[in-house]
């Protein structure tokens, strides 16, 4: 009787799972600064100052924290940096926009960390199915990241994959 050879193990191939490089939702917060303004449109600056030195800065302790303004007031620009200056402290990052475009920075960043190394001239898979959703822009920034440096990119689950690029032979 013949036994089954399962040639996906069997295979070359090195399989990088994106899920492995999200950042922690938990670790992310906002900060708006509408909730300091007169009105939620208006900034006086004594008030605002006075509002941010009575503020308790320390729930963002170790958190990537987004500043943003939810309406559509005018805030000069030394107020972001007023935030900043208090948040700064406490936050392991500081970022002017929303959570989720700071996400994606983040995510892109710890991408761009991979040690890619260990991919030089081998074929990857990059996992395609998994109990997360990755977002388009993280396997952009991953095959941007390894195309110069393996030898076959694709897609997918290594028994099924959609070949993204393979690097010619030299003759």
């Amino acid at each position: 009787m013949d036994s089954i050879i399962n040639k996906v193990a069997q295979s070359e191939l090195i399989t990088l799972d994106l899920a492995e490089y999200i950042p922690n939702i938990d670790l992310f917060a906002s900060f708006d600064i509408k909730d300091f303004l007169f009105k939620e449109l208006i900034l006086k600056e004594k008030d605002f100052r006075l509002a941010l030195s009575n503020f308790d800065w320390n729930q963002y302790t170790g958190k990537y924290v987004s500043v943003f303004c939810s309406t559509d007031a005018i805030i000069p620009v030394w107020a972001y940096m007023l935030v900043s200056s208090c948040v700064t402290p406490f936050a392991k990052s500081v970022f002017l926009g929303s959570k989720d475009e700071f996400f994606k920075k983040i995510f892109i960043s710890t991408i761009s960390s991979i040690n890619t190394h260990e991919y030089l001239d081998k074929k990857v898979v990059i996992k395609g199915c998994g109990e997360i959703a990755i977002p388009e822009y993280a396997y952009l920034e991953i095959t941007t990241l390894l195309r110069p440096l393996v030898q076959s990119l694709m897609y997918g689950e290594p028994c099924s994959t959609v070949p993204i690029y393979k690097k010619s032979k030299i003759a």
